[in-house]
């Protein structure tokens, strides 16, 4: 229905971003790797757009770069793997990332990440690895840059991984545990993918 969507970009969070245009908020689901590309808070924005309707609920997803919005729609017509399990899956590694995993079959990568078993791993993997090697591998050539944030690395994980499904008693122990294990020296992206991965 919505193809994207271009405005002014008047609120980001890791999990979601509010883009303004003809005086209406849009209240977008972003991924880590979306979050990393988006500008600046009262910069104008642009984004690749997946309205996904329920019986009690529309959720708009959002994507900087249209390979990603491509995985992501190869993702949810994987059986088991929903809207939310698939911008997991794209906040846990980058897009050519998950791309390499399905083209080389490693099934272990997946797996790693929350939500998806082994028998998902094993049908993403089967279902999707021609096309993959086909249609998707390609440098992307962006390096999402860590930004300052307004609130600690450890909130700002936190929240994040609840807004994606974590417990929040699991998302503040394992949170807790990286940036112990980093000395306290990680930006809320690489604690993020790592919390996901546990």
């Amino acid at each position: 229905m919505f193809a994207y969507i271009r405005g002014i970009l008047t609120h980001k969070e890791h999990t979601h971003a509010i883009i303004e245009t003809g005086g209406v908020g849009y209240f977008i689901k972003i991924s880590l790797h979306t979050y990393g590309l988006l500008g600046e808070i009262e910069k104008e924005a642009f984004l690749h757009t997946y309205l996904h309707i329920q019986e009690n609920a529309h959720n708009l997803f959002g994507f900087a770069e249209i390979s990603e919005k491509k995985l992501f729609l190869e993702l949810i017509n994987i059986s088991g793997i929903g809207p939310n399990t698939a911008l997991v899956m794209l906040s846990s590694a980058t897009p050519n990332e998950i791309q390499q995993a399905i083209a080389q079959e490693d099934v272990k990568t997946l797996q790693a990440i929350k939500g998806i078993g082994a028998k998902t791993a094993q049908r993403v993997v089967l279902e999707l690895k021609d096309k993959i090697k086909k249609d998707f591998l390609v440098e992307s050539g962006k390096i999402a840059q860590p930004t300052p944030f307004y609130r600690s690395v450890k909130e700002e994980a936190v929240t994040a991984l609840v807004v994606l499904g974590v417990a929040r008693n699991i998302a503040e122990k394992n949170v807790e545990a990286i940036l112990k294990l980093k000395d306290g020296k990680a930006t809320v992206e690489e604690v993020i993918k790592l919390a996901l991965k546990m």
